[in-house]
Order: C-alpha cells, then structure tokens, then sequence
C-alpha cells in the first residue's frame, strides 16, 4: 500500500513525465536541455540492458546530426576501442564491423560485443563513408585503464615504428612487469605485500620520455600522424595509471575507485584538448555505467569519499555537461553471476518499493524522460534521497538489496534521467548455453 508522500511524488513525477513513444521527437525535450552544451554523458542503470544501450545509442546519433557531436568516448579500454575508431573513420585493416570489435576479448566481452553495438559501430561507419572529404569524421574511444599488458604491445609497435632505440628503453623498462606474466592482480598483490619492487618509476619514466620526444618525432617523419602519437601517449599513461590502480586494489575499494575514475575523467580531458587542438570545438557523448556517471555527490559514495566522472566532470565544465541516468524496473539482463563466469540471461526482479524505480513504476507510464533542469518541482520532490538500483557486470538477486542498491537524490546526481518500466537482456555477439537458457518472466512484454 503507498504512504501519502509516495502517492504526491508520483503526482509530481505523473505531470512532469514526457512519455516515450517511439516516435522521432521523443527526444526533443533533452535535445532543448543540451543545447549548445559540448559534453554529454549518458549512463545506464546495468551493463547489459537492450533498451539502454539502443536507446543512448538513438540519442548519440541525433547529436551527431543535429548537434556535430564527433566524438564517443566509452567505459573500455584504450586499445581495444581505437581499434573501433579506426574501422569506422575508415582506417585499420577490419573488413567489418564485426571483426573491429573483436579485440574485446576480456571479461565482460559481452558489454561491447553486442547486437546493439554492433548496430551502432556500422551506422558510424556508413555515416564517416557520407562525409565530404573535408568533413571531421566521428571517432570512438576508449576511456577505461584495465589494458595494461594490451596498451604496452601498443607504445613499443609505435616505438619501433618511429624510433628503434626508443623502442629497446622501452621494452627493459616494461620488463620490469614480467615476473608476473599477465597477471596484473598478481602484480599488485606481490607489489602492495612487499613482496616484489612496484614498476612505478620505470612507467612513469616511459611516459615522461615519450612527452620530451614529441616534437622530434614530428621532425622526423612529418608523415606519422598526430593520431598515432596521441594513440601511443594515451597508451603509455593508461600504464602509468594502471600500474598504479593495480597495487591500489589491496589497499581498499575506495582508492581503487577513485584511481579508475579519475584516470577515465583525465583521458575524456586530453581526448576533449586534442580534438579542440585540430579547429572546432570538441564535442564528444560518453558512455558509462550511471555510478560512474551521476555525480558522486549526490550518492552514498561522495559520503564514503569517492567520487566519479561525472562529479569531476561537473567541477571543471559545469553547466557545460549535461548528465543522463538510466532506470529500470524490471525484465532481464545479461550479466554474470562471478567475476570471469559465463554471461547469463537472469531475471531482474521488481524494484524495492522504496526506490527511485519503483516510485517511477507506479507513475504507470511505460517509458518516460524527466529533466530536473527547468523543472523546478519535480526536482525539488525528487531532492530527497531515495535507494537507486545499480546492476553492473555481476547480478546476484539474492542478494540484491545488499548488492545492488545505494542511497542518492536523484534530481542533483543528473540533469535528465530515462526510464523504461519493463526491460529485456542485451544480446551478446557470442552467445552461451548459459544465456540461452536464462529465465524469461512469463509476464514479459512482446512486441519488442
């Protein structure tokens, strides 16, 4: 039964809702929020939800067409999301789009090896082919720092292009992590433990060689492209940051946390400088999962000391970025039930009663966009925390409220939020026995 103070905030939620009906102008009302902002960052609630990742995948087109947005930056790795950006400006060597996402290999393969993905890498792809030869093509980036092993193959391939000799300092500094083979977990154990001297000094120097080497590089073949040493950069300050995220893990989530984030926040920075550096204005989408997206402070984590993305984001550029949370309420996801397991398709169960999502289920309207923004009444009433739900690679039901929710005012962690009622599992490229056979609730929707 609902208390009095759910029933007026449904009311509030109810006028402010503009519902989503599939039609070309459902996001108009977002479109008019963004307006001339050049930084747009769009989360989702899980990291395998179908409407999710076509319905971001929807707006991030509109702003390319209609607002000359050029660039995506997404929660992957570096190397393996350049290899996306080659293939849909038209470089690389990929023949499709199938075989560009294939270097995501790691666990969870199935966050970017996806129907929904797939869809979106060849609609880049065909839009960069319609440009004029003038025109600025949309690129796609990664932002994450787990490819350590990955991005060092990167810095030496590019060294022993440009500069040999370079090549080999590299290569007797990066030594420094073989004892350990590609195990970085093992890495920062040994290293956090005292067991073994961290590699800190020698990626640290890497970096700092390769930023003094810029301008001769440049001198000495003008035909190496910029992409390849802001590629090459990236890649040798991914490992600085990584090593250090990696003997951070045994101190504490927190640190941890903070680590990954802030590195994701300073790669969109050098991508937003570098972009800018080449004419326009950078204008780039970012793809993230809502907790690292919606701003720390408005959440239990800005209480426990980290913070994310979209606070630093927030700190530096303001009204300048737009913050989008995705909700839902119940269906299906694709997830895991361990780290490393098979994706499986599972049950998401009915929201907590107490929640943001089941607040926004008994507003009964399927799909819906609120923006807090020029609504000064819904954001007011939706100002007082509430639990949110956050599903990410991992799903475990049974323990759902201990796992997989956290106290935040909703109205001050994002400038818009999309909900959909009910939702269905992302579709993996590869799919498993495991997923086949997942459990569909019988109430599920058709017709989607």
């Amino acid at each position: 039964m609902l208390n009095q103070t759910t029933i007026l905030l449904t009311d509030v939620v109810r006028e402010a809702a503009h519902p989503l009906v599939g039609e070309i102008d459902d996001y108009d009302p977002l479109m008019k929020l963004i307006g001339d902002a050049p930084l747009v960052l769009i989360g989702e609630a899980s990291h395998g939800t179908h409407e999710f990742y076509r319905e971001r995948a929807q707006i991030t087109k509109r702003l390319i067409k209609e607002k000359g947005f050029t660039a995506v930056a997404v929660e992957a790795d570096w190397p393996d999301a350049y290899r996306v950006n080659r293939y849909v400006r038209g470089e690389g060597s990929d023949a499709d789009a199938v075989e560009a996402l294939s270097g995501f290999k790691r666990f969870p393969a199935w966050m970017w090896r996806n129907a929904e993905v797939l869809d979106f890498v060849g609609w880049l792809r065909t839009y960069n082919d319609d440009l004029s030869a003038s025109a600025t093509k949309v690129g796609f980036y990664g932002l994450d720092l787990y490819s350590l092993h990955t991005s060092i193959e990167a810095v030496l391939t590019y060294l022993d292009k440009i500069d040999p000799v370079a090549a080999r300092r590299a290569r007797l500094r990066y030594a420094c992590f073989d004892h350990f083979g590609k195990d970085e977990q093992a890495y920062g154990y040994a290293t956090g433990m005292g067991i073994a001297e961290p590699c800190e000094e020698e990626v640290v120097s890497q970096l700092v060689e390769l930023h003094r080497s810029v301008a001769e590089y440049a001198r000495r073949d003008g035909r190496i492209a910029a992409d390849d040493y802001f590629y090459a950069e990236q890649n040798a300050r991914l490992i600085m940051n990584a090593e250090q995220y990696y003997r951070s893990m045994f101190r504490g989530r927190v640190s941890s946390w903070n680590l990954r984030d802030r590195h994701m926040a300073e790669t969109l920075e050098a991508l937003v400088a570098y972009l800018g550096s080449q004419g326009s204005q950078a204008k780039v989408v970012v793809w993230e999962h809502n907790s690292h997206l919606g701003d720390a402070r408005a959440t239990r984590m800005g209480q426990e000391g980290e913070w994310n993305v979209g606070q630093l984001v927030r700190e530096r550029h303001g009204r300048d970025a737009v913050l989008v949370g995705l909700t839902t309420y119940e269906g299906t996801v694709t997830a895991a039930s361990n780290w490393g397991l098979p994706a499986e398709r599972k049950r998401v169960r009915p929201a907590l009663a107490n929640s943001y999502e089941g607040l926004f289920h008994e507003v009964d309207i399927a799909r819906f966009l609120l923006t807090f923004r020029n609504t000064d009444h819904a954001a007011a009433a939706l100002r007082e925390p509430l639990l949110e739900r956050a599903i990410g690679v991992i799903y475990r039901p049974e323990t759902e409220r201990a796992s997989h929710y956290f106290k935040a005012r909703l109205s001050e962690q994002f400038d818009a939020v999309i909900h959909f009622d009910q939702t269905r599992a992302v579709e993996p490229l590869e799919i498993t026995a495991e997923w086949e056979v997942g459990e569909v609730p019988e109430t599920f929707p058709t017709g989607i």
